[in-house]
């Protein structure tokens, strides 16, 4: 028998419960992510001499793999006293991760605000502080929203790596589950559809944040 309904309906639930271990390390790495990347963003602006570290700090987390990264964390960091759960390691790597990236997307997006508006900030006195939350972050977020989630489904889509540290997340599930009947068809067909349907409805819910930022804008 190539698909068994009654085993499908019997392993459903398991992997809707590994299913919401899989969105909260998205949605926790991608708030990592989009406030680390913008924090590294903003600095690299307001502070010039931190430019080239950060340069150098983001190519390295962004040539080198996810994988890699998931494993020093949870395995090196307590060598040096800093002792990280799986799941908590995972998050923290993947957040990471994507900061790199998104910090490349929010430094161009600082690089599309007239010099003018700068200047003007800089002739009023206001603070820098301010000049970056009430004129220039505004300007920067809506252009980059659909960057920025394209990194969210990637990231959403790089949460089996975190089944390499023992995380029970949905591939992980569907393994053990796998192994454990040795029918793998339906486990990871329910698997992949779930990742295509959550990949389809985050597109759709970010065309629409798209929409409503660009009529904001226009007003």
């Amino acid at each position: 028998m190539i698909w068994d309904w009654s085993f499908t309906l019997q392993i459903l639930p398991v992997l809707a419960h590994a299913a919401i271990i899989s969105i909260e390390a998205t949605l926790l790495g991608f708030v990592i992510a989009a406030s680390l990347g913008l924090v590294l963003a903003v600095v690299r602006i307001a502070v010039p001499w931190t430019g080239w570290t950060i340069s150098v700090v983001v190519e390295l987390i962004r040539s080198t793999p996810l994988l890699i990264q998931i494993f020093f964390i949870y395995f090196v960091f307590p060598k040096f006293g800093l002792v990280i759960d799986a799941f908590t390691a995972g998050v923290v790597a993947i957040g990471v991760h994507y900061a790199a990236y998104c910090s490349e997307v929010y430094r161009a997006g600082f690089d599309n605000i007239h010099r003018g508006q700068w200047e003007a900030s800089i002739a009023l006195n206001l603070p820098q502080w301010i000049t970056f939350r009430d004129i220039i972050i505004p300007q920067v977020i809506p252009p980059i929203v659909p960057a920025l989630g394209n990194y969210l489904v990637a990231l959403f889509k790089e949460t089996p790596l975190l089944s390499a540290i023992a995380v029970l997340e949905l591939m992980q599930t569907a393994k053990i589950i796998g192994s454990e009947t040795f029918r793998y068809t339906e486990p990871m067909t329910l698997v992949g559809l779930f990742f295509l349907a959550m990949s389809l409805v985050s597109a759709a819910l970010i065309r629409a944040l798209e929409r409503f930022l660009n009529r904001r804008t226009v007003r």
